[in-house]
């Protein structure tokens, strides 16, 4: 057989164009990003409680219950459009969240965005896999670099963004991702998804018995993505309304220190998936499941510069296991690839808004200090889901 099919290698590691999807994952996650600096400011302007600043996240999250649809899709249809116009629709309505005049339209906004992460986020690690030859891990890890990058300048630019033109203002940013959608068009038009019956010699299995078959699989996935989500919920979607209302920190202060916490999730994401490929799957999430909970209830009880060390370490930590997951999960099942991160994403999404929203209950209910430390000590039942991971695909 033709070593090469649709501009797949099996073998070998494609750096151009897994740093060309690593890229449009950074234009799509520094919109994405803006929620988080911003919930202070939209508390503020919409009178809204911490209940209700949680809900939100359930309304951008909502559409993951799609993404195993939409990974059925993913595995049949030329996926590279769906990474390519993505980005562009989130940044539109990402940008519009400053004006929107009341609390059910900015549910709206984020609704719809929702769906169009899903559309991103279900195919882009197929497309990757594809690309990164027998490294599978280390593709995951140049992907992830591009949301963590994201994650850790977004929150600057739309604080400074809100600087220069206001809260009401931010709808100024939608050019500059124009400019970078047509880059990325230019970049990843030509990538295409391989054609895996034919390539891997297999015969395909009915979705119903794929899903049968790996359900176990999936359970033990969301046991451990509802625990770690008790740590990258709050200090991700919190971490500013937290530095802000309990450790009487200035907006500039808080929106920093979230993107302190992404820069070392960068350096988090490239170790963890590219160790994985020599130590395995499963030491690389132990490390993660351990470390990254000590390193946020350190952060919790400390103050001052003490701050700032330990949100480096939690969000090294914090973010190893993001592209190790993403590896893993590839791998199960090489014929529905889309479709299985379409579950995983489902449930790491439906996580994630569970988290959130019981996080702002009980920030309400019993006070956000008290809320953090409960959770840091929370994320650390990630342990036992690790051990009984299948360690074979």
């Amino acid at each position: 057989m033709n070593k090469e099919i649709s501009g797949i290698d099996s073998k070998r590691f494609q750096t151009g164009k897994v740093i060309s999807i690593s890229f449009s994952h950074l234009v799509h996650d520094v919109y994405s990003s803006f929620l988080a600096p911003l919930l202070p400011l939209l508390i503020e302007k919409l009178g809204i409680s911490y209940s209700m600043a949680g809900l939100l996240s359930i309304f951008q999250q909502f559409g993951s219950l799609m993404s195993p649809i939409i990974g059925v899709i993913a595995d049949k249809a030329p996926v590279r459009y769906f990474v390519i116009a993505t980005p562009f629709i989130t940044s539109v309505i990402m940008s519009l969240l400053g004006v929107a005049p009341n609390y059910t339209v900015l549910a709206i906004l984020l609704f719809v965005m929702g769906l169009s992460a899903v559309f991103f986020h279900v195919p882009a690690p197929a497309l990757v896999k594809d690309v990164s030859g027998n490294r599978i891990g280390k593709g995951m890890s140049f992907y992830m670099i591009g949301g963590e990058i994201a994650a850790a300048i977004g929150p600057l630019i739309i604080i400074g963004a809100v600087s220069l033109w206001g809260l009401e203002g931010t709808y100024k940013l939608i050019p500059f991702s124009l400019a970078a959608s047509i880059i990325i068009y230019l970049k990843i038009r030509k990538i295409d998804r391989v054609k895996r019956l034919d390539y891997l010699h297999v015969t395909e299995t009915g979705i119903k018995k794929t899903f049968i078959k790996l359900l176990p699989i999936f359970i033990i996935l969301f046991g451990y993505s509802f625990f770690s989500q008790c740590m990258k919920s709050a200090l991700t979607s919190f971490l500013p309304v937290y530095l802000t209302d309990i450790k009487a920190e200035s907006l500039w202060f808080a929106g920093i220190s979230l993107s302190i916490l992404e820069i070392a999730g960068v350096f988090g994401t490239l170790f963890g998936g590219s160790v994985s490929d020599r130590i395995g799957r499963k030491k690389m999430l132990l490390i993660s499941s351990i470390s990254a909970p000590l390193f946020m209830i350190l952060f919790v009880y400390s103050s001052g510069i003490s701050m700032i060390v330990l949100l480096l370490l939690s969000g090294f930590a914090m973010f190893i296991s993001n592209p190790v997951l993403l590896a893993y999960v590839q791998e199960i099942d090489p014929v529905h690839s889309s479709f299985v991160n379409g579950i995983y994403i489902s449930l790491s999404f439906g996580s994630g808004a569970m988290t959130v929203l019981l996080i702002g209950l009980m920030s309400d209910w019993i006070g956000m200090d008290l809320t953090f430390k409960i959770f840091a000590f929370l994320a650390l039942l990630t342990i036992p889901f690790v051990f009984i991971l299948p360690d074979k695909k």
